[in-house]
């Protein structure tokens, strides 16, 4: 089922309205869809690299739109939604929550912004950033900040190195943001020891 989803998103790329589309999946991804926008950036920055950077900014705004409508949804309706979280996002549970919504206490822009960077399901970091009330300010700054740097680089490999970073792209994806996450963790780590 994922797999279709996967190409049917890739059909989007050729429509007229593909922009709007981008605009919707990455709002849509940063609440409770399941397939991340990249695969949509990419096939339209693929499509007209001269306007990849237009994309990025359309798939930036979206996502964080959709990353405020997520914060919404976890502090007004927390109670009415949370059992469909558990049970359809996989491996969210009541625990995992918790341990997030603690997280947050201390570190709410490290954990948006390497929620927002990283492979993982932003919507969790999203509802959970919501339900556990953390200051909205610095919940959108690492949104903003995550979310432009992530799009941003995929539109600017696409911008450099044409259709052939795709294939690499596509194969590299998850480690790469997992390398540049523990980079950043550990910067974040330098910062606070410096201090």
């Amino acid at each position: 089922m994922l797999r279709n989803l996967y190409d049917w998103v890739l059909t989007l790329a050729e429509h007229r309205y593909a922009s709007f589309a981008l605009f919707v999946m990455a709002f849509a991804e940063a609440s409770f869809f399941p397939i991340p926008p990249d695969v949509l950036l990419l096939a339209m920055a693929m499509g007209a690299p001269n306007k990849a950077l237009q994309f990025a900014v359309i798939c930036t705004l979206g996502s964080v739109l959709g990353g405020m409508a997520g914060y919404v949804m976890g502090w007004g309706l927390w109670g009415m939604l949370d059992s469909f979280f558990y049970q359809y996002i996989p491996g969210f549970n009541e625990a995992l929550f918790l341990k997030l919504a603690n997280s947050f206490a201390d570190n709410t822009f490290e954990a948006i912004f390497i929620a927002g960077f990283s492979p993982v399901p932003f919507k969790v970091f999203t509802v959970a950033a919501g339900a556990a009330l953390v200051p909205f300010g610095i919940f959108v700054l690492g949104a903003v900040t995550s979310r432009a740097l992530r799009y941003g680089i995929l539109a600017l490999l696409i911008m450099w190195f044409g259709p052939t970073i795709k294939v690499w792209i596509d194969k590299y994806f998850n480690i790469l943001t997992i390398v540049a996450t523990i980079l950043l963790i550990g910067g974040f780590a330098l910062m606070s020891y410096l201090h």
